[in-house]
């Protein structure tokens, strides 16, 4: 099988990218110890728009690397997300779903790409309380009810979600050591 890790870490202000380039190679490494053929793009690098077409159109599973700026994905992410999954649209998606006999329901059904799985990965300040606890910032609705958007652009394609992955406290209290470690456990048991 074939993985594409796409590395959305950002180089800007007081940002490297640097953790999520690290979640990249662990990711990397372990799906290759597993057997996995793996494709890799670091979108601050730059991309050519066909040859990323390409990957993905190739891939079994997508895995999105980024931090969590301004409660969503770096403007390259999403920058990536529209130029690349347009240009791969004809392949990924039939129609949006609905029919003219009931054009009301039915939207977000029409992807092609019931094969492909995808997972989010994600890196932000916040503690995990200000996901979880229902009186904290992001009201309970947990890493997925906060990347939602994501995952619903995904699922527009037919793609299933595989679980998600989360560091928290990245800036105020970081613990790398913790992070590769569950990073690599996340791999083991989801791939």
């Amino acid at each position: 099988m074939k993985v594409l890790i796409l590395d959305g870490g950002k180089n800007f202000g007081n940002s490297g990218g640097k953790l999520n380039t690290l979640l990249c190679e662990i990711a990397s490494s372990e799906l290759k110890a597993k057997g996995y053929e793996v494709l890799q793009t670091k979108i601050d690098d730059g991309y050519n728009i066909d040859e990323e077409a390409k990957k993905v159109l190739e891939s079994d599973i997508i895995i999105w690397q980024y931090p969590g700026w301004w409660m969503g994905e770096p403007w390259i992410v999403k920058k990536y997300l529209d130029e690349v999954f347009m240009a791969a649209a004809s392949n990924l998606i039939k129609s949006d779903g609905r029919h003219a006999s009931n054009p009301e329901y039915g939207y977000g059904t029409g992807g092609l790409a019931t094969n492909k799985k995808y997972m989010i990965s994600t890196t932000w300040n916040a503690p995990i309380t200000a996901f979880n606890d229902k009186n904290e910032f992001f009201e309970g609705r947990g890493c997925d009810g906060v990347t939602f958007a994501m995952h619903k652009a995904m699922e527009f394609c037919g793609m299933k979600a595989l679980p998600s992955f989360i560091c928290n406290d990245v800036v105020k209290n970081p613990k790398v050591d913790e992070y590769i470690n569950s990073y690599k456990e996340h791999i083991r048991a989801n791939f």
